[in-house]
């Protein structure tokens, strides 16, 4: 279930007869509990109270109580040691009067009416493994007006299909982005009385709501007919009570969808909620699902939090903003500067949606003109900063229209809290007409002409700027100079991901200017544009994109072009989550980057520790792989670092599973079969290897081909390989079907031992699995393998310095780390080793292997899980730490401090190395790579 769905569920319960009994089955229900799991608690099967309640395990503990016991009994749960036995993180007491919660990991409470707990619902969605912020906890206002509106939306799409479709798509969105705003004009004084427009649309409707669409009609008409032209129109009587508006929102069709009973219901249960409670930016988020059939299954998820947008937006422009304030102090005409220069700050964001990103960069602009203007005595002065400085484009009409009425409401709720109600309502209608959210591609529009040039010194005309003559305020503004800053989060979609128009829109920014765009995450296209867009004026941007654009193929791809384009990277955040209001915590590993180019002094690199603080770091330089040092391209290498052994591709058998072998059908057709079981050997792969499954293969050579035929099971499999190869499509496979008893391709054998390195592994690990296994296993293709090597080698694939390298250089394939032998291992930047290196390190390795046998039967997966690492398995992470000091004091003479420093000594090394090869010129210089 989402936040939308249990904020229903719950609401629904809350409006019901309390029955102590039920309360409990049906609280757990609303949050998304199953049938069965409900079974199970009331047959005492899975229940552990030991009041009369209901226990779940590793959730919550709840009780009802007679009348005024509610305190008590919220102490008794608390108190109980079931309680702590099964680890529940919430307790709850209520009377069916009163009702009181405790989150026992944080100590939060709440404790209020029985009837007002939905308004509290966000404190308990963790119990759904919704994983929430403090906004949400402390007012689920949002989330409850998106509920309710969602509602509405489908109500009236059933009753007027028509208003669904794409043709009428954008007018449904437009009367929705109105009722919006009337709910909220109605509860904050914009509108003469409280709850005027509500109250006249449920007094002048008739009961069956026939007539609501007509009655909506006439006010959102009388909303854009000005003051002094009321007398010409034909407006009833009691639709001249509200102001005029416009600014477009009201201009155009003001027609609305007819109303069924059911939808005129909702809309009295809409207005009656307490919409001065609002918060634009998380409200924006939420509900722009709600026109959006495919999104609308994660309604009420959408929301990126405060701190989140900061990471983009501080290091963007708000750290020089706040540092300038502080350097004013009471200096009335340093501060009278700082508003000025604010004044001209434009924040354009080209993939806004409900335009968060925007908001919130408004809300710190007005935060800081506030204290700029207390500091000078002007407390009451009107905002100089205009909101059409905010600029942002949006494919989706909807969320197009969302973003202005966002920004519209925290302007007012600006002016309110800096100027006081009265000031705000003076100025707030009518509504600046200016629509400066454009709604369409980002990728196919020229920003230019939705955010235009600043501080060029050259004078502008409509013409230069690809704008209508008539919108005079652009051109002003462009002539006028000013900063620019581009910010947001684009979507990231990978290329296996991508529709094909987004196939089509990557195609336009790259096509003829670089090879390979086809392999680019879809967010690479917005970085393009914004480079491009800084070859016109002065622009500084950052986007938050998947951690893959600076890993892997990737960076060779794009960088360059980004580089040559006059862009340096001015700031960046490494990788973390950014996680929305999703079920189980879930969320993308993301980087944010910041790209500019004016920038020439000190950058800034953001890296998270290990305890989730973030360490700052001043550099020189920021390469494309976000480490301070040189711009450089790692490339691939047939070979490895010297002295280190070759690794290899496993082998494939492309036998449609034929020669394959499981555990089982080893056992049994063995017992009927000698001859099949002797052809058997270990085959192992990436999987069998970290979860410790067992497999077997038929590994026949030439000479044991005629033999081996007089095992039916053998000849009945290679009949089998034989067809399947010689139906194949490849050439290449039906060349093999003459020798079905051999895999397609054979990379390599041991006579003593192999390494084996899966291809693929969790990213949670805090080291690579890589194995020794004897000489009969056979490798798959899903790993690579090592044979007959020095065991030092396996040193080096078993630290964490060989990890942040995989990580960085060879990319990820979804969220898991993606190991490459020519870009990875070959590439790894490795110092001369003398005999006595080598030996500790094979001294290391083995300790290594020594310590997983010791743990036996427990698989490499069980042992590297980080949860139980350092805990159940001690002695195999010691072994590792040993490992790592040993192989690191040979690069530095000590430990590294973190892995950033990791990724700068090797990055540093590499640079030696490949001195004047794969480097960029200084990016200051907009140089290309050179070869």
């Amino acid at each position: 279930m989402n936040a939308v769905e249990i904020e229903q569920a719950i609401s629904e319960l809350a409006d019901q007869p309390f029955d102590a009994e039920e309360f409990p089955y049906a609280f757990l229900l609303a949050f998304g509990n199953k049938d069965t799991t409900i079974k199970r608690l009331r047959t005492g099967a899975s229940n552990k109270s030991d009041m009369g309640g209901v226990l779940q395990t590793n959730n919550i503990h709840l009780a009802t109580c007679t009348v005024g016991k509610v305190a008590a009994t919220l102490d008794a749960l608390k108190s109980s040691p079931t309680t702590t036995r099964a680890k529940a993180k919430f307790i709850l007491a209520t009377d069916g009067i009163d009702l009181e919660a405790e989150d026992i990991t944080t100590g939060e409470t709440i404790a209020c009416n029985y009837t007002d707990f939905p308004d509290h619902f966000g404190f308990f969605l963790p119990l759904a493994g919704i994983s929430t912020v403090k906004q949400i906890r402390e007012s689920a206002f949002d989330i409850r007006a998106t509920s309710r509106l969602n509602r509405l939306y489908v109500e009236l799409i059933k009753d007027n299909p028509v208003w669904g479709k794409a043709d009428k798509s954008q007018d449904m969105n437009h009367f929705m982005a109105r009722l919006i705003f009337c709910f909220f004009a109605e509860d904050t004084d914009i509108f003469a009385s409280d709850h005027l427009f509500t109250a006249t649309v449920d007094k002048m409707s008739n009961r069956d709501g026939s007539n609501t669409h007509e009655v909506i009609g006439e006010i959102f008409r009388a909303m854009n007919t000005p003051l002094a032209k009321r007398g010409e129109t034909t407006l009833p009587r009691w639709a001249d009570a509200f102001p005029y508006v416009n600014g477009g929102l009201f201009s155009g069709n003001t027609d609305a969808p007819q109303f069924s009973k059911i939808a005129q219901r909702y809309l009295s249960h809409i207005g009656g909620l307490d919409w001065t409670q609002i918060n634009p930016d998380i409200f924006g988020s939420m509900i722009q699902a709600v026109a959006d059939d495919e999104e609308r299954s994660a309604l009420g998820m959408h929301y990126t939090s405060v701190p989140n947008i900061l990471k983009v937006l501080n290091p963007l422009f708000l750290d020089e903003l706040t540092t300038e304030l502080a350097a004013a102090g009471d200096n009335s005409r340093k501060l009278a500067n700082l508003r000025a220069r604010m004044a001209k700050v434009r924040v354009f964001d080209p993939a806004c949606g409900s335009g968060n990103f925007l908001v919130i960069a408004y809300k710190e602009m007005r935060a800081i003109e506030a204290e700029v203007n207390r500091r000078r005595g002007e407390a009451d002065r009107r905002t100089d900063i205009p909101l059409t400085n905010y600029r942002g484009i949006e494919l989706r009409s909807f969320s197009a229209e969302i973003a202005r009425l966002a920004l519209i409401i925290a302007e007012y709720q600006c002016d309110v809290t800096y100027r006081g109600q009265k000031e705000a309502l003076a100025e707030f209608l009518p509504l600046d007409a200016h629509n400066w959210i454009t709604c369409g591609n980002a990728l196919r529009l020229d920003w230019l002409s939705v955010c235009p040039p600043t501080g060029t010194g050259v004078k502008f005309q409509a013409d230069d700027l690809f704008m209508s003559p008539l919108d005079q305020a652009q051109i002003d503004f462009a002539n006028e100079g000013g900063e620019t800053y581009i910010c947001g989060n684009p979507p990231y979609l990978g290329n296996k991901l991508q529709s094909s128009e987004q196939k089509e829109d990557l195609k336009a920014v790259f096509e003829g200017r670089i090879d390979g765009w086809k392999s680019l995450d879809y967010v690479a296209a917005w970085f393009m544009k914004a480079a491009d867009y800084g070859t016109r004026t002065k622009a500084v941007s950052a986007f938050v994109t998947t951690n893959s654009l600076c890993q892997g193929q990737q960076v060779p791809i794009l960088w360059p072009a980004i580089f040559s384009a006059g862009q340096q990277i001015i700031f960046a955040y490494t990788s973390f989550k950014w996680a929305n209001l999703a079920s189980y915590n879930a969320g993308v590993i993301v980087i944010v980057v910041g790209i500019s180019n004016t920038s020439s002094g000190l950058k800034r690199l953001y890296s998270p520790d290990s305890k989730g603080a973030v360490l700052e770091k001043t550099c020189t330089n920021i390469n494309p792989y976000l480490v301070d040092g040189p711009n450089l391209v790692v490339q691939s290498r047939r070979e490895p670092p010297k002295d280190a052994a070759n690794m290899l591709f496993g082998n494939m058998p492309r036998d449609g599973g034929n020669l394959i072998v499981s555990h089982e059908q080893r056992t049994e057709d063995g017992k009927t079969d000698p001859i099949f079981q002797s052809y058997l050997r270990p085959f192992v792969g990436s999987e069998d290897f970290i979860q410790g499954k067992i497999r077997y293969c038929l590994w026949i050579e030439k000479d044991q081909y005629s033999t081996s035929l007089e095992s039916p099971l053998i000849a009945r499999r290679l009949k089998e390989v034989t067809h399947m190869r010689s139906e194949s499509k490849a050439s290449s496979t039906r060349d093999f079907a003459k020798t079905p008893y051999r895999f397609v391709q054979i990379q390599g054998s041991a006579n003593k031992y192999t390494f084996i390195i899966p291809r693929v592994s969790s990213e949670r690990r805090y080291y690579l699995p890589v194995g020794l296994l004897n000489k009969s296993s056979v490798i798959a293709d899903s790993a690579f393998a090592i044979y007959d090597a020095p065991l030092w080698n396996m040193a080096l694939i078993a630290s964490r310095l060989h990890l942040v390298w995989i990580a960085a250089v060879c990319g990820k394939l979804k969220t898991d780390y993606r190991y490459s032998n020519t870009l990875g291992w070959n590439t790894f930047p490795l110092p001369i080793l003398t005999e006595k290196n080598k030996a500790d390190l094979s001294e290391a390795a083995n300790r290594i292997i020594l310590t997983r046998e010791h743990y036996y039967p427990a698989t490499i997966g069980e042992i590297y899980d980080p949860s139980n690492f350092e805990t159940k398995f001690p002695l195999v992470q010691k072994a590792h730490s040993q490992n790592d000091e040993i192989l690191e004091r040979i690069y530095i003479g000590r430990k590294f401090k973190n892995d950033t420093e990791r990724l700068e000594i090797l990055f540093s090394l590499y640079a030696d190395v490949n001195r004047g090869n794969h480097l960029f010129n200084n990016a200051s210089s907009g140089g290309k790579a050179k070869t």
